[in-house]
């Protein structure tokens, strides 16, 4: 994918690196609101090493003998790095949570509550992360980075773990929406790229040459979506009408949203000086309520966005989202012209995309930036926001 720009541009970069090492990149889950003590629902504020949610998941739902459906959880906490997040576990009893022995997984606390956990029942997110690979000076340098994205805000981009490990799945996102199955099925099982591993690449070639079932026989037995849609094109000789059909619905709806998570990134980029500023006709978003209105007099509300209670927003395109008005208007609806797309073709088989508004720029708060082995940056986000678009920021690099 193409380079964004930065909001600081003007301020140097320390460069750096992020290992992998786990204690290198610690993520705090800041739940909405504390369990009342009693109910059905048994909440675990849990820590975990090097595995997904999902892992997590599964880990306690075996171990409890219960189903993975039976725990709720707020969001997704990414797999290398030390987590802690809240988890709503139906009808089991706290001390049996609370004497939970799995590998990499420790239980901080646990209570009880009357409803089950639901995604984005969550406040924030607390970040602890090292950069190695620089100097002292870095610290001085990121202090000065973090004055200005306190001040003015992060840019609300999405961050490259949004689009995959190709850096593609925004195209297959259009290819589905435009109902191009013929070009979702070569981006997503074709295109062989250099630093893939030789039994997938031989398959994709298999697949660009039009040989499904080739690409079948030789496709590696752990990638189990594709095999699955391989197999569907094999059993209909190759027609890819029905691809959208075909494909799981998660994975539809994941590639769709990358789809309207890049536009609105292009969006930003275009209003990346201005992104802390109103605008005749902007839509501007309340960050306490998530409302949104146009804005008809920027003088009157620009005081309110120097307060950061509200900010300018893009659309994440569908047909009942609000779209702006005047100049921001203008830019949103030449945007969607240029996708080839229309709000109303937002839309997938068993999928809802009615569209939505996204701040252009959220809150950096509990900032500190110190040096141990490396530098610490410590800050906190708000829900849906990437700790990765204040790294680029301090870091100067993709």
């Amino acid at each position: 994918m193409e380079s964004l720009p930065f909001l600081t541009r003007d301020y140097p970069g320390i460069g750096g690196r992020l290992k992998t090492e786990p204690d290198d990149f610690v993520v705090e889950e800041i739940p909405l609101y504390q369990p009342c003590g009693e109910g059905q629902h048994c909440y675990a504020f849990v820590e975990k090493r090097g595995q997904s949610t999902y892992q997590l998941i599964g880990a306690v739902a075996r171990a409890l003998g219960v189903l993975p459906e039976a725990i709720g959880y707020a969001g997704l906490k990414d797999a290398r790095a030390v987590t802690r997040q809240l988890l709503s576990i139906d009808g089991v009893d706290p001390a049996r949570v609370q004497s939970l022995e799995l590998a990499g997984v420790r239980v901080l606390w646990v209570s009880r509550h009357r409803n089950k956990l639901k995604l984005g029942h969550l406040a924030g997110n607390r970040f602890r992360i090292r950069v190695r690979e620089t100097d002292q000076s870095a610290r001085e340098r990121a202090a000065a980075v973090l004055a200005e994205l306190g001040r003015r805000g992060v840019p609300n981009y999405y961050g490259e773990q949004r689009f995959g490990e190709r850096q593609n799945t925004h195209l297959l996102g259009r290819a589905l929406l435009r109902a191009d199955g013929s070009e979702f099925v070569r981006e997503y099982l074709g295109r062989p790229q250099p630093g893939e591993r030789a039994d997938l690449r031989a398959a994709r070639a298999a697949v660009e040459a039009g040989d499904y079932a080739g690409a079948l026989a030789a496709w590696p037995p752990g990638l189990r979506e594709a095999r699955w849609l391989l197999a569907a094109l094999v059993k209909r000789q190759g027609d890819t009408g029905q691809v959208a059909s075909i494909l799981d619905k998660k994975l539809r709806r994941l590639f769709a949203t990358a789809y309207q998570s890049h536009l609105f990134n292009q969006l930003l980029a275009q209003r990346i000086d201005t992104l802390d500023r109103l605008e005749m006709g902007d839509v501007a978003f309340i960050h306490a309520s998530g409302a949104a209105f146009v804005v008809q007099d920027p003088a009157v509300e620009q005081p309110r966005a120097g307060r950061f209670e509200i900010s300018p927003s893009g659309p994440l395109f569908g047909p009942k989202v609000l779209l702006a008005d005047g100049q921001p208007g203008q830019r949103e609806r030449a945007a969607l012209a240029e996708s080839g797309l229309s709000a109303a073709d937002f839309r997938l088989p068993g999928v809802r995309l009615d569209g939505a508004r996204r701040p252009f720029r959220v809150p950096l708060t509990e900032v500190e930036a110190g040096w141990d082995d490396g530098l610490i940056l410590q800050f906190r986000l708000p829900p849906g926001s990437y700790a990765t678009e204040v790294l680029r920021e301090v870091m100067k690099h993709d």
